[in-house]
């Protein structure tokens, strides 16, 4: 899967390019609690196809009926129609008919038609891994759009509405077993570009998973390569300190947002140990390491362990503190004094 935001905007290009109307729809506030973060977009075409979510599917029916030819809706809203703010769920009747949760309001700004020319830059650009800002002038629909410096949170004043898009999230996986394949499966499907390296042929054969880049440098050099940023994660996963230790070392050196290795406890010890011992590393320069990796729920199987390292990794996109009592290392050292 490929992140949601570029899908949903090339999917409203290529309609709006096929001479459709259609709406862009963009989540501007909430109010309690909301099942779609601030930002989200979805768009809906003039025979009620959509992609995307506003709501997690709330409030969706309603913009179809509202909205759509299929409808006999689409006509209501004249061609060149300025954008238009409309609140949902601001009575509890209102949440409860449109299935919100309990005191959940949501602010919506919707574009009418957005111009194709427009839209077919934007996903350009975001295709080629840049971050865009884009902003609307709610008056007139009018549309200005840049490249953008660092990821920023949506903007809206009484003028205009300002929202960031892209790059895409990205993993890369030291080794290709078959932890990897699970690990990079569920990192698709939640919107990550997954990239794998492993120099190891005999490893590399049985690899089946299509859609995941492969290298075969060393890792440390795979590294070097994949340049992580603020939306990337790098994952070691070889059990093998001759292509993890030097591919961690390096990605502890970027600003990526997750860095970290598979193992037990006493490996990861042992690498923490190697590092400082033999690489000039401190216990603060390795502060962001993480190991053994993944939430305790019990896991053994190679897909129950993707399931743990994957939901660690959301937790720290998404900004989540985990108890301590979720951390492996910390759980399993507890059941070990249960049983002593």
């Amino acid at each position: 899967m490929e992140n949601l935001d570029v899908m949903v905007l090339r999917t409203l290009r290529d309609w709006r390019q096929a001479g459709k109307r259609a709406l862009l729809t963009t989540v501007v506030r909430t109010w309690g609690s909301s099942p779609r973060p601030v930002g989200s977009i979805m768009a809906l075409a003039d025979d009620g196809a959509v992609v995307g979510s506003v709501s997690g599917g709330c409030i969706e029916d309603d913009l179809i009926a509202r909205y759509s030819r299929a409808h006999g809706k689409a006509e209501d809203v004249p061609l060149g129609a300025p954008p238009a703010l409309v609140k949902y769920g601001i009575t509890a009747d209102e949440a409860h008919r449109f299935g919100l949760p309990c005191g959940g309001t949501l602010e919506l700004l919707l574009e009418y038609d957005p111009d194709a020319a427009s839209l077919d830059t934007l996903v350009a650009q975001l295709e080629k891994g840049r971050l865009m800002q884009r902003t609307v002038t709610l008056a007139t629909g009018a549309v200005k759009q840049a490249e953008a410096t660092a990821p920023d949170e949506i903007k809206v004043d009484d003028t205009e509405l300002t929202n960031t898009f892209g790059p895409e999230y990205r993993m890369l996986l030291i080794g290709a077993g078959q932890l990897a394949e699970y690990l990079a499966t569920m990192a698709k499907f939640s919107g990550f570009a997954v990239t794998l390296c492993d120099p190891r042929a005999e490893y590399r054969t049985a690899w089946s998973l299509p859609g995941v880049h492969i290298t075969t440098e060393m890792p440390d050099d795979a590294v070097l390569a994949f340049r992580p940023d603020r939306r990337s994660c790098v994952v070691a996963l070889t059990h093998d300190p001759k292509l993890d230790d030097l591919a961690l070392l390096e990605a502890l050196q970027t600003e990526a947002f997750y860095v970290g290795a598979i193992g037990s406890r006493r490996n990861a010890e042992a690498r923490r140990d190697r590092m400082i011992e033999h690489f000039d590393q401190t216990a603060e320069s390795l502060a962001r390491l993480r190991g053994p990796i993944g939430i305790y729920i019990g896991s053994k199987t190679p897909p129950e362990i993707a399931v743990s390292v994957m939901a660690e990794i959301l937790a720290v996109k998404n900004a989540v503190t985990l108890p301590r009592e979720m951390e492996v290392a910390r759980a399993k050292g507890l059941q070990q004094l249960a049983m002593s």
